[in-house]
């Protein structure tokens, strides 16, 4: 996908950041498992790691790249896992959506903190703690070069929180989806578990569904496919890797076209 030039009405010309000339996407969306929140906990928000995820996100934010968010609640509640335990599957997902919101708020916090100017908008209205998402306004925010974290998945039951990634990414039409994970990449297997586990350097959307490699859900990759947008695997755990993977720097995965087209 081409990168576009950069306007006069870029974040970085107002702001006095450094131009985005090294980077490879000007505007994209980072999609964060709720997992990676917990640090080295059992469960529950670690603020050192959330701290540590939001100097990365200043880090890329400050090279003008306009940047939006999607944050998973595995660390505070897994919805699908409930309702296998019997609990109705709609009040399940429900949950796991205010836990999304939960994580949102921890992670602007920690941005505001360091001086970057953060919206959440989330897909169920609750007017008392977040903006409810207005595409248009989201859209002004990334323009005015504040970074906007999209809470509550799509509002509705049934779908995860990386399908709602992947729909946000089209309707803010993001040149790239990442996705920042515990492992640098995709894998032929478990890397924690094998060892003799190979990285991908690249693949097609058609061979991750069927290879059923499960980096994302099959309704997220198929609408990146249809959006025509590749989605970025990287490790978010690893200091400074979102901004050099930005760069093309790194070890990372890259999923889009066939493999012999160019982006």
């Amino acid at each position: 996908m081409t990168t576009q030039m950069i306007s006069s009405a870029d974040p970085s010309a107002r702001t006095g950041a450094p131009a985005q000339s090294a980077m490879k996407y000007r505007r994209v969306l980072l999609k964060v498992s709720g997992e990676v929140l917990m640090g080295e906990a059992a469960f529950g928000i670690d603020m050192a790691t959330v701290d540590a995820v939001a100097a990365d996100i200043a880090e890329v934010a400050n090279q003008g790249v306009e940047l939006c968010l999607v944050i998973g609640g595995g660390n505070i509640f897994r919805g699908l896992s409930m309702a296998g335990r019997g609990m109705e599957r709609s009040s399940a997902d429900y949950m796991g959506m205010l836990a999304t919101v939960m994580n949102a708020l921890a992670m602007q916090s920690a941005l505001e903190k360091i001086g970057v100017s953060t919206r959440v908008q989330s897909a169920i209205p609750m007017d008392a703690v977040c903006e409810p998402y207005i595409r248009r306004r989201a859209q002004r925010h990334l323009e005015k070069g504040r970074v906007v974290i999209f809470a509550a998945g799509t509002g509705n039951p049934y779908f995860t929180t990386d399908t709602a990634a992947a729909l946000r990414a089209a309707e803010m039409g993001c040149e790239a989806l990442f996705k920042g994970t515990s492992v640098d990449g995709v894998y032929t297997a478990d890397p924690k578990k094998d060892p003799a586990a190979e990285r991908y350097e690249r693949l097609s959307y058609l061979e991750v569904l069927a290879q059923d490699l499960r980096v994302m859900d099959a309704s997220a990759i198929s609408l990146m496919r249809d959006s025509d947008i590749p989605i970025v695997v990287f490790s978010i755990r690893h200091r400074g890797a979102f901004l050099n993977v930005l760069k093309g720097e790194g070890l990372h995965t890259v999923i889009g076209k066939e493999r012999h087209e160019k982006d």
